[in-house]
């Protein structure tokens, strides 16, 4: 079904408080978020952009879900670009896709995985999906890693909580490949984190190719 113009101009209302917003992130961070700042960038009464936009926690929201998405878009489009028998490269594919979004989009990057905002509190069943894309991208591979070869379980309950993610996902991964897949990703996770956070600065002088080792390292951490 075709738009009608006003619908179509809505839309663009829409997509122009979000790219306004997202300079905002830019420029102040997350907590600075102010509608009535981004009216008078609009040029409309403050009272005019809660037509489009009913919250800052809904435009927050929808900041969130965006970044989720079009870093899942980034990700997904890289990983899919390699042989499926390819392991090693399809992690790096993950692992140099989520860098190269990161690096690019570092406010984006630091709403949905820097610290929370605060009095903000995402919606799950909103954020969730978009949220998980990359990992369940990383999940994928870890079952296409442990195919073929011998699951080692886990005992106590960490043994418990791993069999209830395995259940949940519908995926053969044993305790220990899931042990190591949770540690790869809060790594690669964290090496770009301190690169966007300064903390390598005085010690490393090409975070590129830092990062590229530390990939190579995990993709041994999982066997690949």
């Amino acid at each position: 079904m075709t738009a009608t113009p006003r619908q179509r101009a809505r839309a663009q209302t829409i997509e122009d408080v979000k790219r306004i917003a997202r300079e905002q992130l830019a420029r102040e961070g997350s907590a600075a978020l102010s509608l009535r700042a981004i009216a008078r960038e609009l040029g409309i009464v403050s009272s005019a952009v809660y037509r489009y936009v009913p919250s800052r926690d809904e435009l927050l929201t929808m900041l969130i879900i965006d970044a989720y998405n079009s870093l899942g878009d980034a990700v997904a489009a890289a990983e899919a670009a390699c042989p499926r028998a390819d392991l090693a490269g399809r992690w790096r594919a993950i692992g140099v896709a989520v860098r190269t979004w990161s690096v690019t989009r570092p406010s984006e990057y630091a709403l949905v995985y820097g610290s929370p905002v605060p009095g903000y509190h995402a919606p799950v069943e909103r954020t969730g999906e978009p949220g998980t894309r990359v990992s369940m991208l990383v999940m994928a591979l870890l079952a296409d890693i442990q195919r073929d070869r011998p699951q080692v379980a886990v005992a106590g309950p960490l043994g418990g909580d791993f069999a209830v993610l395995r259940d949940f996902l519908g995926l053969a991964i044993g305790d220990d490949l899931l042990a190591r897949g949770f540690l790869a990703f809060s790594a690669l996770f964290g090496v770009i984190s301190f690169e966007l956070h300064g903390q390598y600065v005085g010690s490393l002088t090409d975070y590129e190719a830092h990062f590229t080792h530390q990939l190579d390292s995990l993709a041994v951490l999982l066997g690949v």
